[in-house]
């Protein structure tokens, strides 16, 4: 069974080891389009994270059987297209969800904490020119008695929740599915939950449902102190939208890990805002704790033994 990782670069020093003992191993750091339909022509199995898996892909595979999505969103994979051609398809679920919940409160303490600015008030020397022994001009946001509102409430969402439970918030939730399977935090509309809560987190995938779910109109209908994360899917909050609704003060700061484009591209509005002291920026991190990581090679290689695939 040859096995091809057309991406491998994005799983860093994790070990394979267990994938390899299952046939012959083959990375490759990156691919293009058409790299990854040379390198799948004689697989059995392809793994990927960011490769597009469409007509021409399948087309240049005639032996592959199964693909492995190494992430939990298969939105780069034609699913309909692979049944049809009897390609199985296995993802990875909840591999990165304390990973991603632990970056999610990252961003929220950051926000609310203002540690960046505290950090270069220090640094630079402005403290240690002080008048008095405090920053008076930049208090913090005290979380105990906030309200926070997740947007889609799956198993990120709900460790999420439970941690905004420890500091004291109260909880609110907007489905995005429609269907309210949660039973322990109230389930609200996206306006409900945009205009009561102090800290807004995305825990959502990307779909028809969700695409462009929060623009300048929704932002509108948020508190002026509050703040947005999003360590679901870029695309979820609008990104020109989200640069304006800062730039004009419809709220306070923001947190984003995801992107429509990755990397982000420097003409992107998130990199030109005028107040870049209300954005914090990570490079699509939350999943990438190395012990998220390890748990995604050692289920990668689960779903290809449980596939039955020996040839």
């Amino acid at each position: 069974m040859k096995i091809v990782f057309l991406d491998a670069i994005s799983m860093g020093d994790v070990s394979l080891e267990e994938m390899a003992a299952l046939g012959e191993l083959v990375c490759y750091p990156s691919s293009t389009a058409e790299e990854a339909r040379e390198r799948v022509r004689d697989a059995d199995v392809a793994c990927l994270n960011k490769v597009i898996v469409d007509k021409a892909f399948l087309d240049a595979a005639p032996k592959l059987k199964l693909i492995c999505e190494a992430g939990t969103g298969i939105n780069n994979i034609d699913v309909k297209l692979c049944e049809e051609r009897g390609v199985l398809v296995r993802n990875v679920a909840a591999y990165s969800t304390d990973s991603v919940a632990q970056t999610a409160w990252m961003h929220i303490l950051n926000l609310a904490g203002r540690a960046f600015h505290y950090q270069e008030f220090v640094m630079s020397g402005a403290y240690s020119r002080n008048p008095v022994h405090v920053d008076y001009a930049h208090p913090f946001t005290e979380l105990a008695g906030k309200t926070l509102g997740i947007v889609g409430m799956g198993a990120i969402g709900q460790k999420v929740a439970a941690i905004g439970k420890a500091f004291g918030m109260d909880v609110i939730y907007y489905s995005t599915s429609g269907t309210s399977h949660c039973k322990d935090y109230p389930s609200l509309s996206l306006d409900e939950i945009l205009s009561k809560a102090d800290v807004i987190s995305i825990h959502a995938p990307y779909n028809e449902r969700t695409a462009g779910l929060i623009g300048y109109d929704e932002f509108k209908k948020m508190k002026r102190t509050a703040f947005l994360v999003n360590t679901g899917r870029g695309g979820i909050a609008v990104e020109e939208d989200l640069a304006r609704a800062l730039d004009d003060g419809l709220i306070a700061g923001a947190a984003i890990d995801v992107y429509v484009k990755e990397p982000l591209p420097l003409s992107s509005p998130l990199m030109q805002i005028q107040n870049p002291g209300k954005l914090l920026l990570s490079p699509h991190i939350a999943w990438y704790s190395l012990e998220a990581r390890s748990r995604l090679a050692h289920e990668m290689a689960q779903n290809i033994r449980n596939s039955g695939i020996t040839s």
